[in-house]
């Protein structure tokens, strides 16, 4: 393991890879804010349904 950071300067490598991480963090973050189902900020958008409507007169 030592050999692999005689190639590589640990302190660039963490810094690419915290770079990398929040570049991520962030398009997640995004694709779920885009989605209606996990938008946290406007809150779930939901169709109107008519699962509380009332039940049609029946006919005699």
């Amino acid at each position: 393991m030592w050999r692999i950071w005689r190639l590589y300067d640990p302190l660039r490598a963490m810094v690419v890879q915290g770079i990398f991480l929040f570049g991520l963090a962030a398009m997640i973050h995004l694709i779920l804010l885009s989605t209606n189902k996990f938008n946290w900020l406007d809150g779930a958008k939901q169709a109107p349904t008519a699962q509380n409507a009332p039940m049609p007169k029946a006919s005699s």
